[in-house]
């Protein structure tokens, strides 16, 4: 299901830009608006869905996630304005807000602690893999449809569709299998209550990064604005996909060995590499290196971030602290849209290295941090 969903997803992001400010005519300004907006809905919905998941069937919020998300594109296809994008973008948000936290909690319930990063790490690997597989599928199309960009957007919808028909094939365990798992974290609390301090500390951190951590469409933006054509900024979004998809089991398998927090700190380091270098670099040549090191920060955070705070909450609270720290991290993104999309300028370097340096900091201080 994740792997057509975001096969479906990344085909559209690399040309969505584009065709929001080429095709429908918006300013730049409005892409950073239309990602932080879709980001904002989706934490919203992360915050509720991970308290219903506790509570209610994990499965049937999982379908309507899936649901929404194919529903979104659907909008965004037939789209001659860009409102009607950001409307798209944010139903297809709301559905990964709505699914995220469940279809989490349920990997959880699936696994012992002792695995979850190499769990998590699994699942990051087959999503990112359809974002390799859904540009490719974009870059054929737009050279075989003559540089037309719209029919992309209605291919985009054929394996949205499919990963809603998959959902038939998901089985949830009974809950009450979920309190032998439990017994494996140590120090976990074992009911439904409370989230315990240490996870507001990682979570408090996390959330902090994640507002200079404005939408990977803007990153594109800047790829193009270093020469590179709408054939050549999809290529260069596969290799940052590629590099995020190989190294996403590695990074859990090691998170899992070493600790969720060094593996994370590393990422931060890669994702100041990438932005400073890319908000310096004064060629298109330095894109193919850099998006290499930042496919290694989504793979040493994304998945990793999610084993890390599974270990600080209890096997009844799992969907809820997952739906916490996705909805609060979102909620951040929204703001990093927002900052960087009105201050990108001509060229976006003032938000890249602003951004950078700060995750360079924080970089330090995580795996300078002392282990609790």
């Amino acid at each position: 299901m994740s792997f057509l969903q975001d096969c479906a997803s990344e085909l559209l992001y690399p040309i969505l830009p584009i065709f929001l400010t080429v095709t429908l005519g918006a300013p730049v300004a409005v892409v950073g608006v239309v990602e932080g907006l879709a980001e904002g809905v989706a934490s919203a919905a992360k915050l509720a869905a991970g308290r219903l998941a506790d509570r209610a069937g994990r499965r049937p919020m999982i379908a309507v996630g899936y649901g929404l998300a194919a529903a979104g594109k659907i909008l965004i296809a037939v789209a001659v304005v860009w409102p009607v994008v950001l409307a798209g973008r944010c139903v297809d948000r709301l559905g990964k807000g709505v699914r995220g936290a469940p279809r989490d909690a349920l990997l959880v319930d699936g696994v012992p602690a002792a695995a979850r990063g190499r769990a998590f790490g699994f699942h990051r690997s087959m999503d990112t893999a359809g974002a390799v597989v859904g540009p490719l599928l974009g870059l054929a199309g737009y050279e075989l449809l003559h540089h037309h960009i719209r029919p992309l957007l209605v291919i985009a919808v054929i394996p949205a569709v499919g990963s809603v028909l998959l959902v038939a094939a998901v089985r949830e365990r009974p809950r009450s299998g979920t309190a032998a798992s439990d017994r494996r974290v140590p120090g976990a609390v074992a009911v439904v209550g409370r989230l315990p301090s240490r996870y507001w500390r990682v979570v408090g951190v996390l959330t902090a990064f994640s507002v200079v951590n404005f939408p990977d469409a803007l990153l594109l933006l800047r790829v193009k604005a270093l020469g590179l054509s709408v054939g050549w900024v999809i290529v260069a979004y596969v290799v940052y996909n590629a590099a995020y998809a190989v190294a996403s089991y590695p990074a859990g398998a090691l998170a899992d060995r070493l600790g969720p927090r060094r593996i994370y700190g590393v990422g931060l380091g890669c994702f100041a590499v990438g932005y400073v270098g890319l908000g310096v670099a004064g060629s298109a040549v330095w894109v193919w290196p850099l998006l290499v090191i930042y496919g290694g920060f989504a793979a040493c955070t994304d998945g990793v971030g999610k084993a890390w705070v599974s270990r600080l909450a209890g096997a009844g609270q799992q969907g809820r602290a997952q739906g916490m720290f996705q909805g609060l991290t979102g909620a951040a993104v929204l703001v990093a849209g927002l900052w960087a999309g009105l201050l990108w300028g001509g060229d976006g370097r003032v938000p890249l290295l602003v951004s950078g340096a700060v995750a360079a900091l924080l970089a330090v201080a995580v795996l300078a941090g002392r282990r609790r």
